[in-house]
């Protein structure tokens, strides 16, 4: 066997090291699926072997999953439905055949164990994790349009109960050691390095080789669908993934089935149950364009795809921040968190500090979680120097400037910090909207000057949107790129443009929802229709969210920079009067919404900027107002496309969702057009354009790819292999 290697020891009991040649993670291909049942007939019929302890040969983690571009291929190019199901049942059969094999069986957790991995350990008989809060466990598939399809759904729910195993699993949520074993998930936790022998001393001690849903006298935790307290999970769980999902993910729905089902009946019909309704999934639109985004092509991204080839890896050392805000502060938390020594400047002393406290705050935050050590927590504080001086910059490979959205600023800085860098350095502006190549005119060197647009807050949002300027060369992008992935995020390139890719299509959903304002239709209806769409919240919360000034402030600036070319976007009038009176969003608790209280409510004094004049909907006009909204940002990214802004299918749908929550279930606007088919989309938007106006009008483009019957992923494949 290639990924697994077993020693026994004296007392009889076999070490299996997992371990997969080639890669940093373990992962269960197709190659690991097929060994299982060799590794269980090991165990099962050598009489030398008298217990088995499974572990992880990696110090990078126990197992990270399935690996969905190696298995569900296999599952999903089935000719038929049985050939599916049989390939789907293989991890389920050979997990079965291990816990049944009649020798105790333990796992040694000693790194991360999700999906799949997880489900590994819980066909063993006991489970021992290492006390290291970097470790995670869980079962995550729901992100990627999935559930559980390794027994997960039958045994977590038979080893801690209905309620909380579907919170964890409809939530994807991931369990900390200590967390784990108060669930109930693990049995035992020990120091670092002490797993194996844990493992091996309760084998010693007398092990039993049975699982508890195995024994005649196993009773359900907190009782099944016939037990009066049992039945509630059921009847509130099924409100509450309606109200989580809306509906759009068909994983949610086929989850509460397979368990609801696979409760009643033993283990073995259990478990077929669940690889029914996890094929059953998979073979839906939604898990199909989920698992493409979301996992194959934000690991191609993640490994750098789209960098341009033949130029030499960097490693960026040092990087200095202009600007000690929020989102500049951010920036210096995630650099400092991958080593990266920070320069974080800014006009006094004061906010530079103020800067620094920020970055502190965040690191404390794992440093009371137990993710990180005193001793870790001083060293990468002292990474962040704060100043006012920019002498300090020198030495820096890059500069990312994040100041204030005026042109005039930046230019300052990019003047000042230019004058300490050394040749071959970088600078990126972390502009939303201004266009690079404007910008890249206050520069001495535009092929170092590129886009480095990040999003907030920083240490949660996975993306960064690299912005081309006309005049930015390929080191510079490789070197932004390389940088991207040091600080673990997700880069999409693009192509320069006002408010380039995310921020351009991302202000269409806003404007559709004043657009919907205008036209009389009531806030909570257009908010709540935004909800069903898949979207984060609705435009005019996530109006709120942004902030109105700021909203306001791009309008001016833009008015400035187009000059007659100007033409106000919906809703313009309602803002600029919102603003003027002193409501500017969430952040001063005072937009669309009143934030002094809880739950926040509507403003009572927007009925008078903006009367309502449709209060009641009908299944008919909710569909109307959602396809609204998500063609309305569909057909700006095809206009994008079509201007050349964005040019590879996996950036467009990856930096949609990551970028400003396009709904996830779509597997984003690309494939949104593709699955609808171009046909139906151009038809469909001609609809919407001649009924609300051209804002709706598709390019030419896709007019011709409709007439030729192709889709963006084929007519514009990517390739498959990282630079």
């Amino acid at each position: 066997m290639e990924n697994f290697k077993i020693d026994v020891d004296a007392d009889g009991i076999a070490l299996i090291t997992f371990d997969v040649p080639g890669r940093s993670m373990n992962t269960l291909t197709a190659s690991v699926m097929a060994e299982i049942p060799q590794l269980v007939e090991r165990i099962k019929t050598d009489d030398a072997v008298k217990g088995a302890v499974i572990t992880s040969g990696k110090t990078s983690g126990f197992c990270a999953g399935a690996d969905l571009g190696d298995i569900a291929g296999g599952m999903i190019g089935g000719a038929n439905l049985q050939d599916a199901y049989d390939a789907g049942w293989k991890m389920n059969g050979a997990l079965r055949a291990l816990e049944t094999c009649g020798k105790p069986v333990a796992a040694a957790i000693n790194g991360l164990a999700l999906g799949g991995g997880l489900e590994l350990t819980l066909a063993c008989h006991y489970r021992v994790v290492e006390n290291d809060n970097r470790i995670q466990l869980g079962l995550p598939e729901i992100k990627v349009g999935l559930f559980p399809g390794g027994g997960g759904t039958q045994r977590l729910t038979r080893l801690i109960g209905v309620q909380p195993a579907m919170m964890a699993m409809t939530e994807g949520k991931s369990f900390r050691p200590n967390d784990a074993k108060g669930a109930g998930i693990v049995h035992e936790i020990v120091e670092k390095g002490e797993s194996v022998e844990a493992a091996k001393t309760w084998i010693k001690n007398g092990g039993k080789a049975v699982q508890p849903w195995d024994d005649k006298g196993f009773k359900l935790p907190g009782g099944g669908p016939y037990h009066p307290a049992g039945i509630q999970n059921f009847l509130v769980g099924n409100a509450m993934i309606r109200k989580q999902t809306y509906g759009n993910y068909p994983a949610a729905t086929n989850l509460m089935k397979a368990v609801y089902e696979g409760v009643q009946v033993p283990m073995d019909a259990a478990l077929r149950i669940e690889t029914r309704y996890f094929i059953k999934t998979l073979m839906t639109p939604q898990a199909q364009a989920m698992i493409r985004s979301l996992f194959l092509s934000k690991q191609e991204l993640d490994k750098g795809a789209v960098r341009p080839a033949g130029v030499p890896k960097s490693d960026a050392k040092k990087v200095a921040v202009l600007g000690a805000g929020m989102m500049g502060a951010g920036v210096a938390y995630v650099q400092v968190m991958a080593g990266i020594e920070t320069v974080l400047i800014d006009q006094t002393q004061e906010a530079a500090d103020k800067g620094k406290a920020h970055v502190e705050e965040l690191l404390k935050k794992r440093l009371s979680r137990g993710q990180m050590t005193q001793e870790k927590f001083d060293a990468t504080l002292a990474l962040v120097t704060a100043t006012t001086d920019y002498d300090h910059i020198k030495g820096s490979d890059l500069v990312i400037e994040a100041v204030f959205e005026n042109r005039e600023i930046k230019a300052d800085v990019t003047r000042r910090a230019e004058a300490q860098l050394a040749e071959g350095a970088v600078f990126g502006s972390n502009t939303s909207t201004l266009p690079i190549t404007g910008l890249a005119e206050a520069s001495v060197r535009p092929e170092d000057f590129i886009g480095i647009h990040f999003f907030s807050p920083v240490d949660k949002m996975m993306l960064v949107e690299i912005i081309l300027g006309e005049k930015t060369g390929p080191a510079a992008i490789a070197k932004a790129i390389d940088y991207v992935l040091k600080i673990k995020k997700t880069p999409i390139v693009v192509n320069d443009s006002r408010g380039f890719y995310t921020s351009r299509c991302f202000s269409t959903f806003l404007m559709e929802g004043m657009a919907m304002l205008e036209e009389g239709y009531a806030p909570a209806l257009i908010d709540n229709v935004g909800r069903m769409t898949g979207m984060p919240r609705g435009p005019l919360e996530m109006h709120d969210d942004v902030a109105l000034d700021l909203s306001y402030k791009i309008a001016k600036q833009t008015a400035i920079d187009l000059g007659d070319a100007y033409v106000p976007s919906e809703g313009a009038d309602i803002v600029a009067r919102m603003v003027e009176g002193g409501r500017y969003g969430r952040k001063n608790g005072k937009g669309f919404y009143d934030y002094d209280s809880k739950p926040k409510t509507l403003w009572a004094g927007l009925s008078e900027l903006a009367p309502v004049k449709y209060d009641d909907s009908t299944p008919e006009l909710v569909d109307e107002l959602k396809t609204r909204l998500l063609y309305r940002q569909a057909v700006e990214v095809a206009r994008c496309w079509a201007e050349g802004v964005i040019d590879d299918p996996r950036e467009a749908d990856l930096g949609a969702i990551l970028g400003w929550g396009f709904a996830p279930w779509s597997g984003g606007p690309i494939t949104l057009i593709d699955q609808t088919g171009l046909k139906a989309f151009v038809e469909t938007a001609d609809r919407l354009a001649a009924t609300y106006g051209d804002r709706f009008k598709v390019p030419e483009l896709l007019r011709e790819m409709a007439a030729k019957g192709e889709t963006f992923y084929g007519r514009f494949a990517p390739e498959k292999k990282a630079a």
